[in-house]
């Protein structure tokens, strides 16, 4: 681009005219806006990749890899009626997180906007094994 050519000047935003509503009345949205969601609820096909980013926010503490990633969940199902089974496993029996991560699980999965109920059921079979790992969990622990 030679030196002599000007630039075209940013556009310059029009100031919003004065809303005829009562104060505090939620504002509309600005032209172009993509509409409000319908409804808070996730949609049902949707709902299973939801799960699965909720299970990633979960972590075992003593290893710095998320439960879905470390291979604990066996398994998901999700009903017509958005109820959600979960069938998880531990490290190991003698995990310490024994007591806590399964009710944190129930507690995360559960607060996903439109899901039904939820039940996790903590199974020893078959046992976790590093073979179970994602290749991203590999990556991570440097397991390669």
């Amino acid at each position: 681009m030679s030196a002599d050519r000007k630039q075209p000047e940013p556009a310059t935003p029009v100031p919003a005219k004065p809303d005829a509503k009562a104060e505090g009345a939620p504002a509309a949205p600005p032209a172009g806006a993509p509409p409000p969601p319908a409804s808070p609820a996730v949609p049902a096909p949707d709902l299973r990749e939801t799960v699965i980013e909720t299970l990633q926010s979960c972590f075992d503490p003593e290893i710095p890899v998320n439960i879905y990633d470390l291979g604990l969940v066996y398994g998901i199902e999700i009903g017509d009626d958005k109820s959600v089974a979960i069938k998880m496993t531990l490290t190991s029996p003698s995990c310490p997180v024994a007591e806590t991560l399964p009710p944190e699980v129930e507690r995360k999965v559960k607060a996903i906007p439109g899901i039904g109920p939820v039940t996790v059921d903590l199974v020893w079979e078959p046992p976790w094994g590093k073979h179970l790992l994602s290749e991203a969990a590999r990556l991570q622990l440097g397991l390669f």
